[in-house]
């Protein structure tokens, strides 16, 4: 009897299975260009987004408390495949790799979620008014998106 494997022990439907698939669905060529290839090995770009993004998902921000998780948390140690960077390359990838590529990122996650109709955009308007919304946390969007597939 082989022990069971951490994908069999995270649910078919929890968010951290979506944020995998969106994040492996995304063009990463603009993140990739920010690494100049040559010296130590590095963790892998997307892997570190995925980290980060269920990181904000779950409202763990601190690159400390990230670095922990992958040490500790099933879910974030399957986004990382059992890769375990230190705090320091979790801050350095957020603050000077991914500066550049986020809009881009950012972009094609609501091209996504507007092909996938979790998300309209025809009638955003930014200009300055606030306006009382029924908004659903994004997490959720991503959970149903991941449902009804």
């Amino acid at each position: 009897m082989l022990p069971p494997s951490l994908d069999e022990l995270i649910a078919a439907a929890h968010p951290v299975r979506v944020v995998n698939e969106v994040i492996e669905s995304l063009n990463l060529e603009l993140l990739e260009k920010a690494y100049k290839g040559g010296g130590t090995s590095s963790y892998h770009p997307r892997m570190l987004l995925k980290i980060l993004v269920y990181g904000y998902l779950t409202n763990t921000y601190s690159s400390r408390k990230l670095e922990a998780a992958t040490k500790e948390n099933i879910h974030f140690m399957w986004l990382a495949a059992m890769g375990q960077p230190d705090h320091n390359t979790i801050n350095s990838f957020r603050g000077k790799r991914l500066a550049d590529a986020l809009k881009n990122i950012f972009t094609q996650v609501v091209e996504l979620l507007v092909e996938e109709g979790v998300l309209s955009i025809k009638d955003i308007n930014v200009d300055g008014t606030k306006i009382e919304a029924n908004c659903q946390p994004l997490h959720f969007c991503l959970r149903q998106c991941h449902q009804d597939q």
